[in-house]
């Protein structure tokens, strides 16, 4: 809430300095019929406390439903430490640094986050992050274009089982800059991208492959494979990950013989709570070879003329603020405020904290794929190993089911239906370190009693 601290006094003194009558005629120049009418429908001005007492009978409207929704975003505990940090003046209000003298603070944050971010990775070089994960897979595959310049067909491809809305921003941002992203099957038993399904492009020209691990089932995917036979072919492979994953699984840098040329990914589970859809943060990481072609900016640790260290914006071309055709892209911010929580929810959880979460959220999906597939109707879709994900086949409709669940306090999953209609009626559940033994017990007994119901009317 905004806090103006002039009064009328300070401002008929102002007026009186400047020579103006009112504050209205500040503005007398804009003509009229321009000027935009008093909203209608608007209800009076509130004080602090009045706006929290609104805000807080709202948010009890909404409920403390029990979530087993993933598909991207997902629910994860945040030391109550990120955020009181985060919130704090300095980080808060804080714009992007283009004064590195006057931002040292900033700085340092950024550049920590892009050390464990690149350590997370296994790649080497991390850029001071982007808008969110589609965003950031739409950037890598530009620059992969950019950067494999030995490819002329600016054929992208990209499996099925890669988050559907990643795939949709993909083409609304990059296809209409002559990039082709063409769709790879996934193994209708396994959930994976089977090597055999890139026989198709043995013998084609390809800039990059995505491979997103583990895919939009929760399944992990062959990454070896995949990665060696891109760079057998001359193509770039571009990693879309699950940073809680990476705690447990190879990172992308050590993927095949080589490893993955770049990694991208959301950074919402890494301290950023569920919102309504957001803000997020993307992440995204590369080689050294090929920073240049690296979108956003990159901070750097340097020493001053005496010697002290510091901290500075490093390899950004001018283009990247006021020549915008001629960056390498347009993106002149980033998530600053999200990347902070991310920072500082990884520094807090250390290599361990993370491996922990990890490991619960692979126990729990386990302990919840068991309790569901144990009740008449439901059964799983998929036989490949699993991170925190799983995609259920039901006996019915999906959507009847998850407002049953919806109006029982249960976010029971997410319908495939839309996206993935050759599945048939298919749910998409999670279950992350947050849910207990007695919610996921509450979860089956609830799906048991509903699935009944429906089945005797």
């Amino acid at each position: 809430m905004p806090f103006i601290p002039h009064t009328e006094a300070d401002v008929s003194e102002m007026l009186a300095a400047i020579g103006a009558p009112s504050i209205d005629a500040l503005f007398d120049e804009i003509p009229a019929n321009l000027r935009a009418a008093p909203l209608a429908g608007i209800p009076p001005g509130l004080n602090e406390m009045q706006v929290m007492q609104l805000m807080r009978a709202r948010a009890r409207q909404d409920g403390l439903p029990l979530c087993f929704i993933g598909a991207g975003a997902y629910d994860h505990f945040i030391p109550s430490a990120v955020w009181a940090i985060v919130t704090r003046g300095e980080f808060y209000s804080a714009y992007t640094p283009y004064q590195a003298e006057a931002s040292q603070g900033t700085l340092q944050t950024i550049y920590e986050y892009q050390s464990m971010i690149a350590a997370l990775t296994g790649m080497e070089v991390s850029n001071a992050s982007l808008y969110d994960g589609a965003t950031a897979l739409a950037e890598a595959a530009l620059m992969a274009v950019r950067t494999n310049r030995k490819s002329k067909s600016a054929r992208i491809l990209v499996p099925r089982a890669v988050n559907p809305h990643y795939r949709a921003v993909c083409a609304s941002s990059a296809s209409q800059q002559g990039l082709k992203f063409e769709d790879v099957a996934y193994d209708p038993a396994s959930g994976q991208t089977a090597r055999s399904a890139l026989a198709a492009w043995d013998n084609e020209d390809v800039t990059a492959i995505v491979i997103q691990q583990p895919n939009f089932f929760g399944t992990l995917e062959d990454v070896d494979a995949l990665t060696d036979w891109a760079h057998a072919k001359g193509a770039l492979v571009i990693a879309s990950v699950n940073p809680t994953s990476l705690a447990l699984l190879k990172p992308p840098g050590q993927w095949g013989t080589k490893g993955a040329d770049i990694a991208v990914g959301d950074g919402q589970p890494l301290g950023c709570p569920l919102s309504s859809g957001g803000p997020y943060f993307g992440f995204m990481t590369t080689r050294m070879e090929y920073v240049r072609q690296m979108p956003g900016r990159i901070v750097g640790r340097t020493v001053d003329l005496e010697g002290r260290p510091g901290f500075a914006l490093t390899l950004q071309a001018r283009e990247q603020h006021i020549r915008r055709g001629k960056a390498t892209s347009n993106i002149c911010t980033n998530q600053g405020l999200l990347m902070v929580a991310g920072t500082l929810y990884t520094a807090l959880m250390g290599s361990e904290g993370l491996s922990r979460v990890a490991r619960a959220c692979m126990a729990r999906s386990d302990e919840l794929v068991k309790a569901l597939t144990a009740l008449p109707g439901v059964r799983a879709a998929f036989s490949g190993a699993r991170f925190h994900e799983a995609v259920l086949l039901l006996d019915r409709p999906v959507a009847p089911v998850l407002q049953a669940l919806a109006e029982r306090g249960i976010e029971g999953g997410f319908d495939l239906g839309k996206h993935y209609p050759e599945l048939g009626p298919a749910l998409l559940v999670c279950a992350t370190e947050t849910r207990s033994t007695d919610d996921i017990a509450l979860y089956a007994s609830t799906l048991r009693d509903i699935l009944q119901t429906a089945r005797t009317a």
